[in-house]
């Protein structure tokens, strides 16, 4: 079997690579978890030089690598190369705050001394998309390489490329051999890495199926899982809001990475007294995007990842059209020939059609008519998903209700949402659990072990 590279844009095979037999994939996790008996005990401080040279690697050829990003899943070159600055970004932190996190935190029992003691876990296996296909990776590799353990990869089909090079990035850093192997495997073997007992636990970014498989198959093993699964996040605009700002933001969300991100603003909920403001407000930033090459600096939209993700976008769309939503923005194809999509805004979508109980992976935006905060907080509920959300209210009142109330991981007030290493990440319902980046991002991957010392 082998794994090919392609280029979204003109459909060109750019390389071709020979899939791991199974008796490669057993080497390389012997080989890592031999890494790690070496690994857990390095000192942080040489860890932290390490992270800190990758961080500098990626930082001084965030060019080169975005792109990588840019040729083997079409997203804009200048947003490939902003996503190499961030993975620079989160191993500056993890460098920096590793020592704090990690430290001994004291308990107050009743008698003596205790604390907790964080040990690495062992070899962790990262099932990785290729959406964001650097940044995925190195928000978990930082925290999981700082706190003592090794990692594989088993990135997206249609970025070896990209996995390739991030081992390398980890090798040039001066890591030690195989504490990071990429394995050049499809999806049907990851159950025999699983089922591996040197691989101690796995995280997945991916689809809710993808993550429901790789949940039955750790669940059996009992390994820990960490998931973070689809999101149709809400994005919900009240009658007092900045409406300028936030149809500036709100059509940044939605586009950004050509609609395919998780945290994406996906279903725009807009109080009826400004529905109509808005919707113009946030059409006029759609009409400035420019579509095309993804190479080309000024390009803001490149193509999907793949053609089959643009029919499956262009299925969503037209059964909910059928169904009885409306389009309020852009024409739809009559087919599909290739990876590009236009932006669209979908109107009026009713429960039971795709439009309004499915993600939307791609430059689609659902716009919903709402006569309050209550109604806006009903709609933003009613979904399997409970990633992210934004909300765009000057009331305190408002805030504090929606907030309070809202089903989700992380809600952003008057700002859109993304990620940063500072804060966690990570959602509820079929969004996934367990939570990346942040202090807390670090310790998923540890064994939490109490000390206590008698008196």
């Amino acid at each position: 079997m082998s794994i090919q590279s392609i280029n979204p844009f003109n459909g060109q095979v750019l390389k071709t690579f020979e899939s791991f037999d199974n008796k490669r994939i057993s080497e390389a996790i012997d080989q890592t978890y031999n890494a790690f008996l070496l690994w857990k005990n390095t000192d942080l401080h040489e860890r932290a030089a390490r992270m800190y040279k990758m961080a500098g690697l990626l930082e001084e050829n965030k060019k080169y690598y975005g792109g990588i990003i840019t040729i083997e899943m079409g997203k804009a070159i200048k947003e490939s190369i902003a996503e190499v600055e961030k993975c620079s970004k989160v191993c500056y932190y993890y460098a920096d705050n590793a020592a704090r996190f990690l430290a001994d935190e004291p308990l107050d029992p009743p008698h003596g001394n205790a604390w907790i003691h964080y040990n690495p876990l062992g070899p962790i296996l990262a099932i990785m998309p290729w959406n964001f296909p650097f940044w995925q990776v190195f928000r978990f590799v930082a925290p999981a390489l700082m706190a003592g353990n090794t990692a594989l990869l088993k990135h997206a089909s249609n970025v070896p490329q990209c996995a390739l090079a991030i081992e390398e990035i980890v090798r040039l850093a001066g890591f030690p051999d195989s504490v990071f192997r990429t394995l050049l495997i499809g999806a049907s073997k990851v159950e025999i890495v699983l089922n591996n007992p040197k691989v101690v636990a796995a995280t997945l970014t991916g689809s809710e199926n993808a993550g429901s498989n790789v949940a039955e198959i750790a669940g059996r093993n009992l390994k820990k899982t960490v998931l973070e699964l689809g999101g149709s996040d809400p994005f919900i605009v009240l009658h007092d809001a900045d409406l300028k700002k936030a149809a500036e933001f709100g059509a940044k969300a939605r586009m950004i990475n050509c609609g395919q991100s998780c945290i994406a603003g996906k279903r725009f909920i807009i109080e009826d007294a400004v529905f109509d403001e808005y919707l113009k407000l946030y059409s006029e930033q759609l009409d400035k995007l420019q579509e095309g090459d993804p190479l080309y600096s000024n390009t803001d939209l490149g193509p999907l990842a793949r053609q089959d993700l643009a029919e499956e976008l262009q299925k969503q769309v037209t059964t909910s059209l059928k169904k009885g939503a409306t389009l309020l923005y852009g024409k739809v194809s009559s087919s599909i020939t290739n990876a590009q999509f236009p932006p669209l805004i979908i109107g009026d979508a009713q429960p039971g059609t795709p439009a309004y109980d499915e993600e939307m992976f791609g430059p689609v935006a659902i716009f919903f008519r709402v006569k309050d905060m209550a109604d806006a907080l009903r709609i933003a509920n009613d979904s399997q998903f409970g990633l992210g959300a934004s909300v765009w209210t000057t009331d305190r009142n408002a805030i504090q209700y929606i907030t309070d109330g809202i089903e989700v991981g992380a809600v952003y007030v008057n700002q859109m949402m993304f990620s940063d290493p500072s804060v966690p990440f990570g959602g509820i319902k079929r969004s996934g659990y367990g939570r990346e980046l942040s202090h807390l991002g670090i310790r998923e991957f540890t064994n939490q072990k109490t000390v206590w010392l008698a008196d």
